[in-house]
C-alpha cells in the first residue's frame, strides 16, 4: 500500500461526495424560480450548469475508483503511467480553477474562498510524491 496514494484517493472520495451531495444543493439555491422574465432560458442555462457540475462530480468518482484499484489490487496494468496522467490531470484542473477565477469578477478573497485548486493541487502533489 503507497500512502501517498492512499490519502489521494481519500482526498477524491470526499471531494466526490462533498461535490455531488452537498454541492448540488448550493447549486439547487440559483435555480430559476416561476415568474421570471426569460424563464427557459435561464432554465437552460441553470440546467446545463447542473449537468456540468455532476461532469465533475463524475470525474471525482472515477478517479476515486481508480486510485483505489490501483492502491488495493493488482487489476490495472501500467499503473505508474496511470498516476503520471493523474497527476498531471489534476494539476490541469487546479490551473485552469485558478484562471477561471482570474478571469472572472473579483470579490473579497476570491481566491482563498474558492480554493478547490488548493484541494487538487493537493490531489496531484500526493500522487506525484507516491510516484517516488
Amino acid at each position: 500500500m503507497n500512502i501517498p496514494i492512499l490519502l489521494a484517493n481519500i482526498l477524491t472520495l470526499f471531494a466526490f461526495l462533498i461535490h455531488t451531495f452537498i454541492g448540488d444543493k448550493e447549486l439547487r439555491t440559483i435555480e430559476p424560480k416561476d415568474g421570471l422574465n426569460e424563464k427557459d432560458l435561464k432554465q437552460e442555462k441553470w440546467t446545463m450548469a447542473r449537468c456540468g457540475w455532476h461532469w465533475i462530480s463524475f470525474d471525482l468518482l472515477f478517479a476515486t475508483i481508480g486510485l483505489g484499484l490501483i492502491n488495493f489490487t493488482d487489476f490495472l496494468i501500467s499503473e505508474r503511467m496511470l498516476l503520471q496522467l493523474a497527476a498531471v490531470y489534476f494539476l490541469g484542473y487546479g490551473i485552469v480553477w485558478l484562471i477561471g477565477i482570474a478571469i472572472s469578477k473579483k470579490f473579497p478573497n476570491n481566491y482563498l474562498k474558492l480554493g478547490q485548486w488548493i484541494l487538487l493541487w493537493m490531489i496531484s502533489g500526493l500522487i506525484y510524491w507516491g510516484l517516488n
